[in-house]
C-alpha cells in the first residue's frame, strides 16, 4: 500500500509519456512486421525504448518522494537521476540498433508494403507523441511557475525547461524527437513509396538513430552532473533569497548554498540579523525564516546559522528578481 501511494507522488508526465510509448509501440510494432518497413521499425524501437525509460523514470520519481531515513538522512532526491541515468543506456542501445538498421538499408534499399497501414500508424503516433509534448510543456511551466509568454508554449516551455524536474525534462527532449521522428518517418515513408526512391527509408531511419544519439548525450550530461550534486540554478537562488531577505529582522545573507537534490532543494546558509536581540529572540527568528523558505513546495531541507550584522552588504538582488 505504502508502494501504490508513492507511485500517487510519481512525475505525471513519465507516466502518461510511458503509456502512450507503450500502446505505440505494439501498433508499430505490428506495421513493422507486415510492411518491412526499417523506417517503421526504426521509429518502434524509438517508441520501445521510450516506453522502457519513461516507465523507468516514472518509478524512480516515485521512490526519490521517499521520506529520509536515519541511514540516509539527506533523503531519495537523487534516485530519479539515477533511474534517468539507466533509462538513457537504453535509449544508446536502440540509438545503435537503429543507425545500424538504417544503414544496411541504405546500403540494401528495399520496398515496404501495406502503405497505408503505414501512414495511418504515424500519423497516430504524430498525434500521440504531440499530445504528450504539449502535457510535458505544461508541466515544465506548473513546475517552474513561469507562464506562457509571446503566446507561445513552446517557446516558454524552452526557456525554462532546464529548471524543471529531471523526470520532465526527458520526457520533453524525447518526445520533441519522438513528434519530430514520427514526422520524418512518416515523410520518408511517403516519398519512398510514391517516388521509387526506396533509398529514403534507410536515411530516415538512419537520422532517428542519430537524433536518438543526441538526445542520449543531452540527457545522460545533464543527470550525471545531477548525480554528482550541482546547485541551483540562480532564479531558484534569487527566489529562496527574497523569501530570506523578505524578513524585516534579516538585513543580509553573508553566504548560501543551495544543492539540487532529484527536483527538491538543500538551503544552507548563514544570515546576518539587526544588532541587539539576545540569543532566545535571534532564534525565533531563525526558525520563522525557516519555515518561510520551507513553505516553498520546491524546498526540502533548510539549515540557517545566524549571526550579528557586520554593516556591509554583501547579496543583492536585482528588483526584477524578486517574487
Amino acid at each position: 500500500m505504502a508502494f501504490i501511494d508513492l507511485l500517487k507522488k510519481g512525475n505525471k508526465s513519465s507516466g502518461i509519456a510511458a503509456a502512450g510509448n507503450a500502446f505505440l509501440t505494439v501498433i508499430k510494432g505490428i506495421a513493422a512486421f507486415v510492411s518491412g518497413s526499417g523506417t517503421m521499425l526504426a521509429t518502434t524501437l524509438h517508441s520501445a525504448a521510450d516506453a522502457t525509460n519513461q516507465g523507468f523514470v516514472f518509478i524512480g520519481s516515485a521512490l526519490a518522494e521517499k521520506e529520509p531515513t536515519k541511514r540516509f538522512p539527506a533523503g531519495f532526491g537523487r534516485v530519479v537521476n539515477l533511474f534517468v541515468l539507466i533509462a538513457v543506456v537504453v535509449v544508446s542501445i536502440m540509438a545503435y540498433e537503429t543507425v545500424l538498421k538504417g544503414w544496411e538499408l541504405i546500403q540494401h534499399p528495399k520496398p515496404s508494403t501495406n502503405i497505408w497501414l503505414n501512414i495511418g500508424i504515424l500519423a497516430v503516433a504524430v498525434i500521440i507523441d504531440g499530445f504528450v509534448l504539449i502535457k510535458a510543456m505544461k508541466e515544465i511551466l506548473k513546475e517552474t511557475r513561469a507562464e506562457v509568454t509571446g503566446g507561445s508554449l513552446i517557446a516558454s516551455a524552452l526557456k525554462n525547461v532546464s529548471l524543471a524536474a529531471p523526470p520532465t525534462r526527458l520526457v520533453f527532449y524525447e518526445d520533441i524527437i519522438a513528434t519530430f521522428g514520427a514526422l520524418l518517418a512518416l515523410v520518408a515513408v511517403v516519398l519512398s513509396h510514391f517516388t521509387g526512391f526506396y533509398l529514403l527509408d534507410g536515411i530516415g531511419t538512419l537520422l532517428i538513430g542519430l537524433l536518438l544519439i543526441g538526445i542520449a548525450l543531452k540527457i545522460g550530461y545533464e543527470n550525471t552532473i545531477g548525480l554528482i550534486g550541482v546547485a541551483a540554478p540562480k532564479t531558484v537562488e534569487d527566489r529562496i533569497a527574497s523569501l530570506i531577505l523578505s524578513q524585516s529582522d534579516v538585513v543580509d545573507i553573508n553566504k548560501m548554498r543551495i544543492l539540487q537534490e532529484g527536483r527538491k532543494y538543500h538551503v544552507e546558509s548563514y544570515i546576518e540579523l539587526k544588532k541587539g536581540f539576545s540569543l532566545a529572540e535571534a532564534d525565533d527568528i531563525k526558525f520563522l525564516v525557516r519555515d518561510l523558505v520551507l513553505a516553498d513546495p520546491d524546498v526540502d531541507d533548510v539549515t540557517l546559522g545566524i549571526i550579528e550584522s557586520d554593516d556591509k552588504q554583501s547579496w543583492e538582488i536585482a528588483p526584477q528578481d524578486q517574487k
